[in-house]
């Protein structure tokens, strides 16, 4: 028996199937890597569920084979197999005592690109306001309940941008809890609803740049 952890992509040409899907999706491609994995006791697909629509550079994922297969063989055999869209950047082998993804990740880093919509000294007042702002309170709305979120709680560091060629650029990162997080989607709403932005948020390109445990990588926490 064997663990491996891997760093994988979800790019554009599959930033609209769901999580579930992505799981199925990666199970296929390491059937067809003939990879002797033993899902029903190792296979975990994810660490944190991606949102449809945000795409990643740094999705992770632990694979456990029932045959000891060597690293460059692992990668060599799957990378040849993957869809466009998921790229294998690296694969790593792990104690097979290592926590679960789920059980360790705390923290997600994101980029967020969207169009230069309001005066930039205009952008850049509000989301230093933003930032100085101790509380922030929003409104959450599901099918079945509508709940208020301290959303400050969430965002360890200060949101940075910068502009240019039209398109605004924002980089944030968002705490992964045993009680909750937010979404970046929720930052952008925040802004507008209580900083008199007007961010073109459906029209927004959220990118996952990084997740970490106490403030690694996922790849470097075994």
């Amino acid at each position: 028996m064997i663990k491996y952890r891997l760093k994988i992509t979800k790019g554009e040409p599959i930033r609209y199937i769901s999580h579930l899907d992505f799981a199925a999706l990666m199970q296929r491609a390491i059937c067809r890597a003939h990879l002797p994995a033993a899902y029903s006791e190792g296979f975990n697909p994810h660490a944190s569920a991606l949102s449809v629509g945000i795409t990643s550079t740094c999705e992770y994922m632990d694979l456990e084979l029932k045959k000891d297969v060597c690293q460059p063989e692992v990668f060599d055999r799957l990378r040849a197999v993957l869809p466009p869209g998921v790229e294998l950047l690296q694969v790593k082998q792990i104690d097979m005592r290592s926590k679960a993804l789920m059980s360790i990740v705390d923290e997600g880093s994101y980029e967020i690109k969207l169009p230069l919509s309001d005066d930039f000294d205009k952008i850049q007042h509000s989301i230093e306001t933003f930032n100085k702002t101790a509380q922030i309170i929003i409104t959450r709305e599901t099918p079945k309940k509508r709940k208020e979120i301290e959303i400050k709680q969430y965002l360890p560091k200060k949101i940075t941008f910068t502009a240019e060629n039209s398109v605004l650029k924002l980089q944030l990162n968002i705490k992964i809890t045993s009680t909750g997080t937010v979404k970046p989607s929720e930052v952008l709403e925040a802004l507008n609803d209580n900083f008199q932005l007007s961010l073109p948020v459906k029209e927004a390109l959220i990118c996952r740049t990084g997740l970490y445990h106490q403030g690694k990588n996922l790849i470097d926490n075994d």
